[in-house]
């Protein structure tokens, strides 16, 4: 058996004195008002997500497990739309988990995962327990958003594992000593601590709907606050965690210079996409090549449809189940979210709850769509997305689209007022028309918002 020894160990680690300075030296102001005015969006769009899965049953039951739990004294910040407030790391783990709830949270393609909902709830949490102003609460997001993405970009997961849980709590951890207004040494400190205590996450949760995988980014937030805690208390961690965890244990291509390529020139928030399909990201060019379809032919009877067939990249083809055990599996299942899309013509989050994953129609139709990994779609990554649909009909007639990216993404973006109707369909019906409005309105003006408990007092509400 090989034995690598401490004395065996070499460090590089520029990047991260770099990387430091650089998250304890930006100013509000350093940031371009362009990504300023990205990270509000991004923002909105995740407490809009956060809101709406926080009506799940799970999640209700959840939070009141938590509450009974835990209790409701002590320093508490807004779990949002449940109407309460719990003390910040259990408040930031169910705004987390509630966020992934029902895939439709943001996510930055080059990363390949969801930054921002591993960001925002602690971010949140910090700013709310600082009575920070709007503006360190956007510089928090930008910078932790930044660091969590780079890491995403600088090593690639292994296959079997699922992103979320991972990279996002050192995103998490720099938000939060962001907005303690730590130094570079204690910024840098926090880094090395919060990159060994990712979770060591399964890919076939989402595969086979194990809704435990909708935790996964609940658990990040809480162990970044958690991160920050133990850096104040005085531990430490080893001289470079993240290049061990993700060029030796959650990877092993862990390549330094993306940290600091562009650094402060690029920035990850504003390469993000935005999510309309209530499912998972891969299945998001083939819904929208058949969507194309549809407005030729005009709405498709089920029984009409001989055959479906759809080729896409290696992560897209990966998910052929037809037949999902539930809503999870069903947001991750090619063949059930193309059939939902026919019969019941969106893929909003009624089209994959219980009733439509059950109807008889809409799995029979699943059973006839045929799933191929088309390796020139596949070399295409990380930069596009393509798929190509077929629809065979039984009256011989075959119809084909194919698309090379994703709605929502960098390359094909929804405009802002397509994000602000996003946010307030999913917030209407925790807070009303009238008081999403509200949150709205304060999250497009935190700029000059002094203390962000004015808008934490209003997701509790």
């Amino acid at each position: 058996m090989n034995v690598i020894r401490a004395s065996q160990l070499t460090v590089d680690d520029a990047w991260l004195d770099r990387w430091s300075r650089f998250a304890a030296g930006l100013r509000f102001q350093d940031i371009p008002a362009s990504v300023a005015a990205h990270a509000r969006l991004v923002l909105l769009d995740t407490i809009g997500a956060i809101a709406a899965g926080a009506q799940e049953p799970e999640m209700v039951a959840l939070t009141c497990r938590m509450a009974d739990l835990h209790g409701t004294g002590g320093v508490t910040t807004a779990v949002i739309g449940g109407r309460t407030r719990l003390p910040l790391p259990v408040a930031a783990f169910l705004n987390g988990t509630a966020g992934t709830m029902l895939e439709l949270d943001e996510g930055n393609q080059y990363c390949r995962g969801h930054p921002a909902i591993h960001v925002v709830p602690a971010a949140l949490a910090a700013a709310d327990r600082r009575g920070a102003s709007g503006r360190d609460l956007i510089r928090a997001l930008v910078l932790g958003y930044e660091i969590g993405a780079r890491i995403g970009i600088a090593s690639t997961l292994r296959v079997t594992m699922h992103p979320h849980g991972t990279w996002g709590t050192v995103g998490a951890a720099v938000a939060v000593a962001s907005l303690a207004g730590v130094d570079a040494a204690t910024m840098r400190e926090t880094i090395n601590v919060a990159s060994t205590l990712g979770l060591a996450t399964s890919r076939r949760t989402m595969l086979q709907g194990g809704t435990v995988r909708n935790t996964y980014a609940g658990v990040a937030n809480e162990l970044g606050l958690t991160a920050v805690e133990l850096v104040g208390a005085g531990f430490v961690g080893e001289p470079d965690g993240v290049a061990t965890v993700f060029g030796t244990v959650s990877a092993d291509d862990f390549r330094p210079h993306e940290m600091t390529h562009e650094l402060g020139s690029r920035w990850e928030i504003a390469r993000n996409y935005f999510k309309r399909h209530a499912a998972c990201r891969y299945t998001h060019g083939a819904l929208d090549a058949l969507g194309a379809i549809l407005a030729e032919t005009g709405p498709v009877a089920p029984d009409d449809v001989a055959a479906l067939e759809v080729d896409t990249y290696v992560w897209a083809a990966q998910l052929d189940d037809p037949a999902p055990r539930n809503m999870l599996a069903a947001k991750f299942s090619l063949p059930f979210a193309l059939a939902t899309l026919i019969v019941n013509g969106n893929t909003a989050v009624a089209s994959f709850r219980d009733p439509a994953r059950l109807d008889a129609a809409t799995r029979a139709l699943a059973a006839r769509v045929t799933v191929r990994e088309d390796e020139a779609f596949t070399a295409a990554l990380p930069a596009l997305r393509p798929a190509r649909v077929t629809l065979a009909l039984r009256d011989g007639r075959r119809v084909q689209r194919e698309v090379t990216t994703n709605r929502g993404d960098t390359e094909a973006p929804y405009p802002p007022e397509e994000v602000v109707a996003k946010f307030t369909e999913l917030a209407a019906p925790t807070w009303g028309t009238d008081g999403a409005a509200v949150v709205r309105r304060a999250v497009e003006t935190i700029d000059t918002m002094r203390d962000v408990r004015a808008l934490t007092a209003l997701l509790a509400g």
